[in-house]
């Protein structure tokens, strides 16, 4: 008989959120972007979101449901300084309060720092692509300084940074909306300079980015340009970043999206743990016309696709955990998660993530945490209100969270640390 799968005592298990998704009552680039009709529902708004930022006490109480010892949460930049320069104290104090009611809950923070969104100003006047933003950006971080002193948290200083440059300097599908590859690669560097000055004054706190990870397939696998080109966004995609902050070089190669090498002193060995956001699989096609590459989600082994459409592939969890020996670092799952609008397969996409995880780890991987996502169904950015990524399922005209039968498996599991599978 096979022995159990089991997690060690000091495993981490957690949730997370950003703030614009759930907080609610923000004005900043999304709202604006929401208001110019940029979503794929032009007339979804995010408004009162979960109203998180009113109901913070009460869902701590769904955290220590869930057996939780962390929570990933962001701060909102727009809330913190709205106007250039102008720091709103309540907010301060506000987000102060709510980590010390974590912390007196025994639930530590890991705290994000930027989750895609500015304040109204920020694109305008400081952007990335120009070196001015890395001003604000010190400032800013200085206040997050002040607001976590003696507090025990750990730090993502920015999350998703190849999502954000390629949705909003390539394809313009995030604010600020641009189609620049050379822009971008400016983007990307100044990304990786804002990581420097956060490791310089949140020292020496645990800190490091979460990295949205895919694997990718050639999507006519007989095709050798599919196949290098597969090879290639992989590299730049989910590694550029992470080597950047390992070697101190960042090198970026996407023919015609964009291409670039630069060395950024402080950046060598600049992360405490490798953060890793994982989905999906994606199979991608060379085409023709600029940015060359399709994408595509595909259900080649007929498990059927999540209701948002992306390929269920718990074995590229795997794979890719594998890849991230090479950094020398903890590995913390930062996001994994899917839209279930049912309720029906969280349970088992938990188990088979799991599992992948603990054989990762028995190979010599040092996982070390996972953060599920999300602690609630929430604003999922383009796609509005449709999808649910939650344990526990919010009623968006009564706000009320009921947990789905995800929670008390969640919580089994992260209490008895046996990995069990699911009748």
């Amino acid at each position: 008989m096979r022995a159990p799968l089991t997690f060690p005592s000091d495993f981490v298990f957690g949730a997370a959120t950003s703030a614009y998704q759930v907080e609610g009552h923000l004005e900043n680039d999304w709202s604006s972007w929401e208001r110019d009709g940029k979503l794929h529902d032009p007339r979804a708004r995010n408004g009162r979101a979960c109203e998180h930022w009113a109901r913070f006490a009460d869902d701590i109480s769904l955290l220590t449901g869930l057996g939780a010892s962390s929570y990933r949460l962001s701060l909102e930049w727009a809330r913190l300084e709205p106007k250039r320069g102008q720091w709103d104290d309540a907010a301060f104090n506000g987000y102060r309060q709510r980590l010390e009611a974590l912390r007196d809950a025994g639930i530590r923070p890991l705290v994000t720092l930027h989750h895609f969104t500015h304040p109204s100003w920020f694109h305008e006047e400081t952007p990335w692509h120009e070196r001015g933003c890395l001003d604000v950006w010190r400032a800013y971080v200085q206040r997050c300084e002040e607001l976590l002193r003696g507090l025990d948290a750990a730090v993502v200083s920015i999350n998703e940074p190849m999502v954000f440059l390629l949705a909003g300097y390539i394809a313009g599908a995030f604010p600020p909306g641009r189609k620049s590859p050379q822009e971008a690669f400016s983007a990307l560097e100044n990304l990786v300079r804002a990581h420097v000055i956060a490791k310089e004054l949140l020292a020496p706190r645990e800190l490091g980015i979460a990295q949205n990870m895919l694997v990718f397939a050639a999507d006519r696998p007989w095709h050798p340009v599919d196949q290098a080109l597969s090879r290639l966004v992989h590299d730049t995609y989910n590694h550029a970043f992470f080597e950047a902050l390992t070697t101190g070089t960042l090198v970026a190669t996407l023919p015609g999206v964009v291409r670039g090498k630069r060395f950024i002193d402080g950046a060598q060995d600049s992360m405490s743990f490798v953060g890793m956001n994982y989905y999906s699989r994606a199979h991608l096609r060379f085409v023709t016309q600029a940015p060359f590459v399709e994408y595509h989600f595909r259900d080649p082994k007929r498990r059927g696709l999540t209701d948002l459409k992306w390929e269920y592939y718990p074995e590229g969890f795997g794979q890719l955990l594998r890849q991230l020996t090479r950094y020398d670092k903890p590995v913390w799952v930062t996001e994994n998660g899917l839209d279930d609008r049912a309720g029906t397969r969280r349970v088992r996409f938990l188990y088979d993530h799991w599992k992948e995880l603990l054989q990762a780890r028995a190979e010599g991987v040092p996982v070390q945490a996972y953060f599920h996502w999300s602690l609630m169904d929430n604003f999922e950015w383009l796609e509005g209100w449709g999808p649910r990524f939650g344990l526990y399922h919010v009623d968006f005209a009564t706000l009320a969270r009921t947990p789905t039968p995800a929670v008390a498996y969640f919580k089994k599991v992260a209490t008895e640390r046996v990995l069990v599978e699911p009748g």
